[in-house]
């Protein structure tokens, strides 16, 4: 084999078959076949020397050469030449530049044409699995069908076409079994760069594998005239999605059901009979829940916006039916809807509500120095905390009965006294415990948060900078900040980093 002395454009045709065979670019497999043929030119010519090798792109022709580079003073003669000798060669020489000697064509014995040809396959195949991960890299999230090539230890292996997938044991339907040779839909959850190749992760229980079918069923989706708002799943028993659309002349639920519910039993086929809970999406979080929880028939919805619960109270007979068997229905529409819902009864509410009612007149007797009657009045009139008591308006306490002005000022005084007090206490806790100034000067803090901090390690304001969003959520509760402002905060405290960056201390 002398690849050097192959007849014009051979090697050329070799490089578009291999490409077209392979799926790569045509390219790719010229820069491999010179580095195979720049590898056998170094074992013959030395493996010192800076020797490279060239194809012609159009003609196929095969330039070997022995590269110099121009120096003052040489050090490496297999590599370098000094200024005087490359300008007998080359007058326009100066240092820095390459001096190119061409050598002749090399004869490619076994072992070296053995040695080219590794060298080529292992480009090649790098090639190759660069571009199946660019390929399939952008097909996330995309339903493709599949060969199951084997089974092992309950991971399916699926041929794509021209590269392996995976479909691992947690990722299919229960009770679904596939044997070699079978065509199966999936869908691709993830692609991950590998040193043997790029590894594709496939998924039957994924949410948006359903997601994805109701697309290919229904096309008011495809079309994007209906969108699907949230999907929950439990693989292979039941699912809840979500459908919406702005356009008053279609019935978002009935068209993903279809005529004799054709279209979602098409999709109940591919999932093994997973029992599909269409339901219409709703951008007020009560009736979503309510929408979210059929078929039980709900009597009350109280959310808690702060803590993102929500309370649902049903009748007795139905409490089974909302909460589910093993508590599936009441869990997939928690997923459904990102709200954490407790189902009651309305005597378990009653109960609840009334326990509420006595801590609150608890708390306002002791720390106001009321009477229980007034502690009452206030409970019922909705207010929960001692800081809602400091800063509403005077106004909100006129509808209580007995609450004139002079009285309402005082407890709205009582309430602020307690709040400073309060206050002063936590800051020379927080001192105690080594709490810098610089982060109790944060704005946005409360005592409460400087105390968790403190606890939590967090002391100076360098400790506070190297906090992640949600790690300072975690800290002081989620409930107590969201996370663009945990962010925003985060941010301000390390604004000095940039300062000191830019000012550095004199030494």
């Amino acid at each position: 084999m002398n690849m050097s002395n192959q007849p014009r454009h051979e090697l050329l045709l070799v490089a578009e078959t291999v490409a077209r065979e392979k799926g790569i670019e045509r390219e790719d497999v010229i820069l491999a076949m010179e580095q195979a043929i720049q590898k056998a030119a170094k074992a013959k010519y030395g493996m010192e020397r800076d020797i490279r090798a060239y194809i012609d792109r159009t003609t196929g022709e095969v330039d070997i050469q022995k590269c110099l580079t121009v120096v003052d003073e040489v050090q490496d003669p297999l590599i370098e030449i000094i200024l005087k000798e490359a300008k007998e060669r080359d007058p326009n020489a100066k240092v820095g530049d390459v001096i190119k000697e061409m050598l002749p064509p090399i004869e490619f014995g076994r072992v070296a044409a053995q040695s080219a040809r590794q060298v080529i396959f292992q480009k090649v195949r790098d090639a190759e699995r660069a571009q199946q991960y660019l390929e399939y890299k952008d097909r996330i999230g995309q339903i493709i069908s599949g060969l199951v090539k084997r089974v092992e230890f309950g991971n399916v292996v699926m041929d794509l076409g021209r590269t392996e997938a995976i479909l691992r044991r947690e990722d299919i339907i229960p009770r679904e079994a596939f044997r070699v040779g079978d065509r199966i839909r999936v869908y691709i959850a993830d692609v991950r760069p590998e040193v043997r190749g790029p590894m594709i992760f496939l998924s039957r229980t994924h949410p948006q594998f359903m997601m994805k079918l109701f697309e290919q069923e229904v096309p008011e989706i495809y079309d994007s005239i209906i969108e699907v708002k949230a999907v929950a799943r439990d693989p292979g028993s039941r699912a809840k999605l979500a459908v919406y659309t702005t356009d008053a002349s279609i019935d978002p639920v009935g068209a993903c059901v279809g005529m004799r519910g054709s279209r979602v039993q098409a999709v109940v086929a591919e999932l093994q009979g997973e029992k599909v809970d269409i339901i219409p999406w709703s951008g007020n979080p009560a009736t979503f829940v309510v929408n979210a929880l059929a078929p039980a028939e709900i009597m009350k919805v109280v959310l808690d916006e702060e803590n993102h619960r929500v309370d649902v109270v049903v009748e007795e007979e139905q409490l089974s039916l909302a909460i589910g068997r093993r508590g599936q229905n009441v869990r997939l529409a928690s997923q459904l809807t990102g709200w954490n819902i407790d189902i009651l009864t309305e005597a378990e509410e009653t109960t609840r509500r009334t326990e509420e009612q006595t801590n609150r007149t608890k708390l306002f007797m002791e720390i106001l120095d009321v009477d229980e009657m007034i502690g009452q009045l206030l409970a019922a009139e909705g207010f929960a905390t001692i800081e809602e008591i400091a800063y509403v308006p005077l106004s909100e306490f006129a509808n209580i009965e007995g609450f004139d002005e002079e009285i309402s000022q005082e407890l709205q005084n009582r309430a602020i006294t307690y709040l400073d007090q309060r206050e002063i206490r936590a800051h020379e806790e927080c001192t105690k415990m080594g709490l810098s100034q610089d982060v109790m000067d944060i704005d946005g803090l409360t005592s409460e948060m400087m105390l968790k901090l403190a606890k939590n390690g967090v002391k100076s304001l360098d400790d506070f900078a190297d906090l992640a969003g949600d790690e300072l959520l975690d800290i002081v509760g989620k409930s107590a900040l969201s996370l663009d402002r945990a962010n925003a905060m985060i941010m301000a405290a390390r604004s000095h980093w940039f300062t000191d960056e830019q000012n550095p201390k004199p030494d």
